[in-house]
C-alpha cells in the first residue's frame, strides 16, 4: 500500500510552526531589551518580510523545476541558521541580521502548500489545507507555551529550542517525506519572479481571490505582529507589565480556538456553506474582533474579543487557498503559492512599522481599529468580485 505523504508533512509543518511560535511572543521583548522601541521591533519584523517578498515567488517556481522536497529543505536550513544567531545576538545588529537570512531563506510554508496541492483532488484540498491550518494550530498552542515556561530562565533558552526543533525538521523532511513529480509546465517560465505577481494579478480569475488573501493576511500581519506589544503596554499582571510569559499563554489560548475550528469546523463549515460564503463570514468575523480588542481594557472581555477575530482566520487561510488553487493549471501551483508568499511577505514589510509607529506612540486603540479596517475591506472586494462575475456564488 502506497503511503500517504500527508502526515509527513503535517509533522513537519507541525515541527517549524512550533519553531516560529517559540519566538513570535518572545522577539518583541527581546530586541526591547536590547534597546530597541516599538517602531525598531516593527522594522525587525519588517525586514523578514522584504527578504521573503524577494525570495518567495523564487522559491515558489524553483520548486516547480527541482522538486518540492529540495527546497523545502533549504529554506529549513536557513531557518535553523537565523535561529542560530539570534540565540547568541547581543545586539540589534546581529538580531536583524538573523531576521534577514531566515527571510530570505523563507519558502517552508508556500512549499509545503504547493506539496499539498500536488498530492491532492481539488474536492479534497480544503480539507488538506484545513490540515496544515491544524499544524498551524498546535503550533500556536505548543510554541508559545514553551517561550513562556523557558523565557523565564533566560531568552536564550527558547530560541535553542527552537533551533533544535528546526533540525529535527530538516531531518524529518529528508527521511520521511516522498518526492513528488517534478511537473514541467508547458509555457514560458518567466526570468523574475516579479512578473509572476502582474501575471496573475491581471489574470480575472485569480486575481479578485489574492486581493482578498491580500485583504486577510495584511490585516493578521497588522496584528499578529504588534500583539505582544500591545498587550505590553495595555495589560498587567501582578503590578507589572505583560511580558513573554503572559503574551505566550494568550497566544496558546489563540491556538487552542484556531484548533478547534480546524478539526472540529472547517470542514462541515465548508460543505454546509460553500467556501465563499464561508470566506465572507470569515472576514466579518475578524474585522468585528479586532474592532473589539481596541475597545476592551480587561483580559476577559479581550479573550471574548479573540474567539471571533481566531475564528475568522481559522477559516480565511485554508479557504481562500485553496480557491486560488483551484483557479489555476496544477504546474502552476508553486508559483501562485509563491505570489501568496509574496503578498504576505509586503503584508510583513508594511504592517510591522506602520503598527509599531501607532502602539510606540500610544495610539493602541487605532492599531486595533485599522486591523479591522483592512479585514473589512476583504468584504467590500467580494462584492466587488460578485459585480464584475456572472452567477455569483456568494449572496450576502
Amino acid at each position: 500500500m502506497k503511503r500517504s505523504p500527508m502526515l509527513p508533512i503535517f509533522l513537519i509543518v507541525l515541527v517549524d510552526v512550533l519553531g516560529l511560535t517559540i519566538i513570535l511572543p518572545l522577539l518583541p521583548f527581546y530586541s526591547e531589551s536590547l534597546g530597541a522601541t516599538p517602531f525598531v521591533v516593527g522594522m525587525i519584523v519588517a525586514v523578514y518580510g522584504l527578504c521573503q517578498f524577494i525570495a518567495g515567488p523564487i522559491l515558489g517556481q524553483m520548486s516547480d523545476k527541482v522538486g518540492r522536497k529540495k527546497i523545502l529543505v533549504f529554506s529549513q536550513i536557513g531557518t535553523c541558521i537565523g535561529f542560530i544567531i539570534l540565540a547568541f545576538s547581543n545586539s540589534l545588529f546581529w538580531i536583524f541580521l538573523a531576521r534577514i537570512i531566515d527571510g530570505l531563506t523563507a519558502g517552508n510554508i508556500s512549499v509545503a502548500q504547493a506539496y499539498i496541492s500536488d498530492v491532492t483532488t481539488p474536492e479534497n484540498r480544503t480539507k488538506a489545507f484545513g490540515m496544515l491550518g491544524s499544524a498551524f494550530s498546535l503550533g500556536f498552542i505548543i510554541g508559545p507555551a514553551l517561550s513562556g515556561l523557558l523565557a523565564k530562565y533566560g531568552p536564550h533558552y527558547p530560541i535553542m529550542l527552537a533551533a533544535f526543533l528546526s533540525f529535527i525538521s530538516i531531518m524529518a523532511t529528508l527521511t520521511i517525506l516522498p518526492n513528488t513529480e517534478i511537473l514541467a509546465s508547458s509555457e514560458p517560465r518567466n526570468k523574475f519572479a516579479a512578473k509572476n505577481i502582474h501575471k496573475y494579478l491581471n489574470t480575472k480569475e485569480v486575481a479578485p481571490l489574492l486581493l482578498q488573501f491580500f485583504a486577510f493576511i495584511f490585516s493578521f500581519s497588522f496584528f499578529m505582529s504588534g500583539f505582544a506589544m500591545f498587550c505590553g503596554e495595555k495589560f498587567f499582571f501582578e503590578g507589572k507589565h505583560f511580558g513573554a510569559e503572559q503574551v505566550g499563554w494568550i497566544f496558546t489560548f489563540i491556538g487552542c480556538l484556531s484548533l478547534i475550528v480546524q478539526l472540529g469546523l472547517l470542514k462541515r463549515l465548508s460543505d454546509f456553506m460553500g467556501e465563499k460564503k464561508l470566506i465572507f463570514c470569515g472576514f466579518i468575523a475578524m474585522s468585528l474582533g479586532y474592532f473589539f480588542v481596541g475597545e476592551i481594557s480587561t483580559l476577559p472581555f479581550l479573550l471574548a474579543a479573540l474567539v471571533l477575530n481566531t475564528f475568522g482566520s481559522s477559516v480565511l487561510r485554508p479557504s481562500i487557498t485553496s480557491q486560488i488553487t483551484k483557479n489555476v493549471p496544477r504546474h502552476q501551483q508553486g508559483a501562485i503559492l509563491g505570489v501568496t508568499q509574496s503578498l504576505q511577505s509586503f503584508s510583513q514589510i508594511v504592517a510591522p512599522l506602520i503598527g509599531g509607529y501607532l502602539i510606540g506612540t500610544g495610539h493602541l486603540s487605532a492599531w486595533a481599529w485599522t486591523a479591522s479596517f483592512i479585514a473589512f475591506l476583504g468584504i467590500v472586494l467580494m462584492f466587488f468580485q460578485n459585480r464584475t462575475v456572472k452567477n455569483p456564488a456568494l449572496t450576502p
